[in-house]
């Protein structure tokens, strides 16, 4: 789902819509070709309610019609922002879910529950918040082979 050239560093955002317009972009520039579409269906899902699940996290998450797969994107902001999470903390890393609109629920809600196992460990996201440069995808390949043990 997820791979090291769908890992931002350092997103310079100063908003949680600059961000997601930002992540909009980037996703669209990999594997889909319309970042409004990407964007308008990301707010259209903030609208809904908050996807800030706390300690500094959250997983904004959306089906679009033309994807093959599920598509992940990480992004460690360089400033935390104003995410209404629901403990009102500001949030600095954000893995976005991108999912086929055909996609069965249960893959989407697995895929949503593992990206929440990965970012509810503190330790995780100590380790992910201190590293730079590569290290964010070899924290992620690291945990992955611990899950899959």
């Amino acid at each position: 789902m997820i791979t090291a050239d769908l890992i931002i560093d350092s997103l310079p955002a100063s908003s949680k819509k600059q961000a997601l317009e930002l992540m909009a972009s980037r996703a669209a520039g990999l594997f889909f070709g319309n970042p409004d579409q990407v964007l308008n269906a990301l707010i259209e899902r903030e609208r809904l309610g908050s996807t800030g699940i706390g300690s500094g996290v959250a997983i904004p998450h959306i089906k679009l019609p033309g994807l093959k797969r599920m598509y992940g994107l990480l992004a460690r902001l360089e400033t935390p922002v104003d995410f209404g999470a629901i403990d009102g903390r500001p949030v600095d890393l954000v893995f976005m879910l991108l999912a086929p609109v055909d996609s069965k629920t249960t893959q989407h809600l697995m895929a949503l529950a593992q990206i929440s196992r990965f970012l509810k460990d503190v330790n995780t996201c100590d380790q992910l918040r201190a590293c730079r440069g590569e290290g964010l995808a070899a924290i992620l390949a690291e945990w992955l082979k611990r899950q899959a043990a």
